[in-house]
């Protein structure tokens, strides 16, 4: 059993409105401010999608660079860019955000259904977005939506190298509506296939979206998993209780972690861990 626990926030994401949602973070100030209480709660990671002057999703890469300076200059936190963005932006923008030069971006192993969308990743769009992040030294996170994206991981990796830094980790994104369902079965399941078809020493973290959030984190910690939450992948933190922001959500996952005898790493534990550059 890992010895700490290694906590992602994912604040904002590219679904929801902020006029829907008025604590969800989409200015560069609003996304500091959240990264400092989440560092202060536990986590060691944040996962950033950016928005646009009118709080829409976007992938400008202006905004990114800056979003990524003005995080380091206010935090310790391993800054994880995503190369998903929405699934409407086309290839190369996606693959220009390693361009901003963060310590980590994702990397998502194949398509999948995503509610009434499809979020498209193409073999050859993996390759090459694979190969871009060992060139940049960028780190990644490999996205796994569905059971047999983790076997197009191990194919990926046999074909192609490891990631920079040696260290493969990859995050179950479970309970997507068209992706594998949010339960401990699944969690299980998918960390046999990693053992299957993933170097040994692979580590996971596992998110569960909406209501399946506490099923796939108790899940996660009692299969030696890491953790990812926050507003991107739920808003609600108990029933009829919305969440009044990602700090909550981060604090809740330090709580269970330290129970499980497993408390949160701190961001330079988990550089050691993921091989990030200094």
């Amino acid at each position: 059993m890992p010895a700490k626990t290694l906590i992602t926030v994912a604040p904002t994401g590219a679904e929801s409105e902020k006029s829907q949602v008025p604590a969800l973070p989409v200015t560069i100030d609003e996304l500091v401010t959240t990264a400092k209480e989440c560092e202060q709660a536990g986590a060691s990671v944040i996962h950033v999608h950016i928005r646009d002057g009118e709080a829409k999703p976007s992938l400008d890469l202006g905004r990114l660079k800056d979003t990524v300076g003005a995080l380091r200059d206010a935090t310790s936190l391993i800054v994880q860019l995503s190369s998903g963005g929405a699934v409407t932006d086309p290839e190369e923008h996606r693959l220009r955000v390693l361009e901003a030069e963060p310590d980590m971006a994702s990397c998502t192993m194949g398509t999948v259904n995503f509610g009434p969308d499809v979020f498209m990743n193409r073999w050859d769009f993996i390759v090459e977005l694979h190969q871009r992040m060992q060139s940049a030294r960028v780190v990644p996170e490999y996205e796994i939506f569905d059971i047999g994206h983790i076997a197009s991981l191990g194919r990926l990796l046999d074909k192609h190298g490891l990631p920079f830094g040696g260290h493969v980790h990859i995050d179950f994104v479970l309970g997507v509506p068209g992706g594998a369902p949010g339960t401990a079965e699944t969690v299980i399941a998918a960390k046999q296939q990693m053992r299957e078809h993933l170097p040994a020493g692979t580590t996971f973290s596992a998110t569960g979206i909406g209501r399946t959030t506490l099923p796939v984190m108790f899940a996660a910690l009692g299969a030696e998993g890491h953790l990812r939450v926050g507003m991107e992948d739920t808003l609600t933190y108990a029933k009829g209780q919305p969440v009044k922001g990602n700090a909550q959500l981060v604090a809740r996952a330090a709580g269970l972690a330290r129970i499980a005898q497993r408390p949160p790493m701190t961001p330079d534990e988990a550089r050691e861990l993921l091989g990030i550059r200094p």
